[in-house]
């Protein structure tokens, strides 16, 4: 029924798999026959916490029953008290807006960006370098910084301009010119295929950049909120961006993006804005979210959790060469090369059929993004699935 009603009401802009959860519990999700699955993809790394974690949910009952929203014309307690502890976890001296997504986080990125090319210099400078395979939104404007042509559209056109593309880090310092703004990358490519960048190439273009007063925006918005076993992947380069964009893990499923800055008198009022923003509701939520993962981190439970996942998934990586040509990714956030496309494809549906949730990504990459929270039971039971998914293409 949930198909019938889909189709013929909501636009088609998903290729969906008509299964109709009903629960949650961490990492096993329910359907309306009480099948399980193992959720190997917490939403595309958005349920960092897990379903149906108790904490978040009483915080968010408890918060709706008073107040939802009143809009950013007032001061809004959890809001501050978020932008506050952002600021402690990340370790840098910065200031947030809250938007609702990680495409306008990215957008307030560009914008912040905009406005420094213009107010600083005496020459305006707008330009904004990206790096090829990057994904970083699907507005028109993040769409047009994503470097993939096959997002550019014809269909959409005209794009704003000021965007070019660079298949390496190496390639960026010859295409910087007197009217380039700002370098935006993710420190790990997601839709890319899970690539992260060499630490050190990254931290030289850091300095590099720095010392030219080209800004670095880094686009958090998969890597952040302890995805790759640090707070941010930027933490674990050692490096410290001028800009910073968060969303998915940051709300454990409510919808919030957060865009950080050192830039801390960039805006002014009327600058930028949001609705729904940083309001009661997403903002107790994320506030819950990152206290459960601190929690998690300082105790070491989530470094247990990294290396007990990683342990399995090379298992499965080295009993399976004929089918996996690489095992790449940090943390949480973890990839294995597929021989080609077609095989890739058979395994996604095997999966599916198996009771294990996995998500493609680029052209022949198998990415798994856990539930932070993933117990030892589920990483046991979901690999199990996956290899029985292989064993049906052997």
């Amino acid at each position: 029924m949930i198909e019938q009603i889909d189709k013929e009401y909501v636009l088609h802009t998903y290729a969906r798999n008509y299964v109709n959860f009903k629960k949650g519990i961490n990492a096993t999700l329910f359907d309306e026959n009480d099948k399980d699955f193992i959720d190997f993809t917490s939403g595309i790394a958005v349920v960092s916490v897990g379903h149906g974690n108790k904490r978040v949910a009483d915080k968010i009952y408890e918060q709706v029953s008073n107040i939802t929203h009143i809009s950013n014309l007032y001061g809004i307690e959890p809001q501050a008290l978020l932008a506050q502890k952002l600021a402690q976890l990340s370790g840098y001296d910065i200031r947030t807006f809250f938007s609702n997504s990680g495409a306008e986080a990215n957008e307030g990125a560009i914008k912040i960006a905009r406005k420094y090319g213009e107010t600083k210099f005496s020459n305006k400078k707008y330009k904004v370098i990206t790096l090829e395979h990057s994904f970083h939104g699907r507005t028109i404007t993040t769409v047009k910084a994503t470097g993939q042509s096959s997002m550019h559209s014809p269909n959409f056109s005209p794009y704003p301009d000021g965007f070019s593309y660079h298949d390496k880090i190496a390639d960026i310092y010859k295409s910087i010119d007197n009217e380039t703004v700002a370098v935006m990358i993710e420190l790990v490519q997601g839709e890319g295929g899970v690539q992260p960048f060499d630490k050190k190439e990254i931290q030289e273009l850091a300095k590099f950049l720095k010392e030219k007063e080209i800004l670095l925006i880094v686009d958090e918005v998969q890597t952040g909120v302890f995805r790759t076993g640090q707070f941010l992947a930027a933490n674990l380069y050692e490096i410290e961006p001028d800009i910073i964009t968060l969303a998915k893990g940051l709300g454990g499923g409510v919808p919030i993006g957060a865009v950080m800055t050192t830039l801390k008198d960039i805006f002014s009022p009327g600058d930028h804005g949001s609705t729904f923003g940083g309001n009661y509701l997403v903002t107790t939520a994320a506030l819950e979210v990152l206290n459960i993962l601190e929690e998690n981190k300082n105790d070491g439970k989530l470094d247990e959790t990294i290396t007990y996942f990683n342990l399995k998934l090379n298992e499965i990586y080295e009993k399976n060469k004929d089918i996996f040509t690489q095992n790449v990714g940090l943390g949480l956030m973890r990839g294995l090369r597929v021989k080609d496309a077609n095989t890739l494809t058979s395994i996604i549906k095997n999966t599916f059929e198996e009771g294990v949730l996995v998500l493609k990504a680029g052209k022949n990459t198998l990415r798994l993004l856990p539930p932070l929270t993933i117990s030892k039971e589920e990483i046991n039971e979901g690999f199990k699935r996956l290899e029985n998914a292989l064993t049906k293409i052997k």
